[in-house]
């Protein structure tokens, strides 16, 4: 029986993480962790512990304890908030990982999920199509972290024996939880605005693409890896993933399409910047031929869902 630890399970990955992983392994097999307090419905389902990654002896202790066979590491500074605490947020994204990585080393959880980014590219990578393997020269904190991470999971599968897992988010959409300080926030604080006051003032500029995907499948996807035969896996670093790209604008007027009164307006912030060393677009062909990496949402299907569910979200509240 699998036994499964979630840390970082109240962030926007995580809270919906858990809820999934419970569905395919048993509530009470997914031990979900963080510092901060669990949503009602990751405390209803199954246990919770408050716990600090980054304190290595009470870490490897709960593993040992409960007999943890999977740890799914997603605690994390993101890249709008890595900006203003570089050196704590170093710090933080390092530690965290180096201390599950001796953990899975040391004990029988073996196999590790840790999130990558797409911003670990960076102005000299291909900004369209961007291939697996290719230039990586990141200029932001969380970029820095994200690619010695790889390096770093790599090595303790080569060195070690760890099965590390991992993918390079591209922005990930979801109307449950609020952005937590990426540099994508846009495109989910947009739909919340949308609802609340009809318009939306943007921090990128219109014409600002990215890759991006909707939670449900960056949950599908990430799970569907975990379950890979490993033996499948060619990259041991992080697998590009792909996702749908659009800019700002071309969002806008999808949400028209819905809302014909939405306005949109823009005034950048120093997040333009971040997101102007990233890449546009993603090839994530690899990954579709070694697990079957897929979407079932596209700009047109992840827009309505979006407005639809922030419509009833607001209203419950309301009630």
């Amino acid at each position: 029986m699998e036994k499964i630890l979630v840390i970082g399970s109240s962030g926007q990955i995580g809270s919906e993480l858990v809820l999934a992983l419970r569905k395919i392994y048993g509530g009470e097999n997914v031990y979900a962790t963080d510092i901060k307090e669990p949503t009602e419905e990751i405390s209803t389902s199954g246990p919770f512990d408050n716990l600090d990654v980054l304190d290595f002896n009470n870490l490897l202790h709960y593993v040992v304890r409960y007999k943890i066979t999977q740890i799914y590491n997603l605690a994390a500074v993101l890249s709008g908030n890595a900006e203003k605490i570089p050196l704590q947020a170093w710090d933080i994204n390092m530690k965290a990982l180096m201390n599950t990585l001796e953990v899975a080393h040391k004990t029988d959880a073996k196999k590790l999920f840790w999130p990558s980014s797409i911003a670990i590219f960076g102005p000299t990578t291909p900004m369209e199509n961007t291939p697996q393997l290719t230039v990586m020269e990141p200029n932001t904190v969380y970029g820095i972290s994200k690619l010695a991470g790889e390096r770093w999971g790599e090595y303790y599968h080569k060195r070690y024996g760890v099965d590390f897992r991992s993918v390079r988010y591209p922005g990930l959409i979801s109307y449950k939880t609020e952005p937590g300080g990426g540099t994508t926030d846009y495109a989910v604080e947009i739909f919340f605005e949308a609802v609340k006051n009809g318009k939306y003032e943007c921090f990128l500029s219109e014409d600002t693409a990215l890759p991006m995907m909707f939670m449900d499948d960056a949950i599908h996807n990430t799970i569907k890896l975990m379950r890979a035969d490993s033996s499948k896996l060619s990259i041991r670093s992080a697998y590009n993933m792909a996702g749908i790209s659009f800019d700002p604008n071309g969002l806008a007027n999808e949400i028209k399409k819905i809302m014909p009164g939405f306005e949109i307006s823009y005034k950048t912030d120093f997040r333009q910047a971040i997101a102007n060393s990233w890449p546009a677009s993603i090839n994530d062909e690899v990954a579709r031929k070694d697990w079957g990496l897929e979407e079932k949402y596209d700009l047109r299907k992840l827009t309505a869902t979006m407005l639809s569910k922030i419509t009833e979200k607001i209203k419950r509240a309301g009630s």
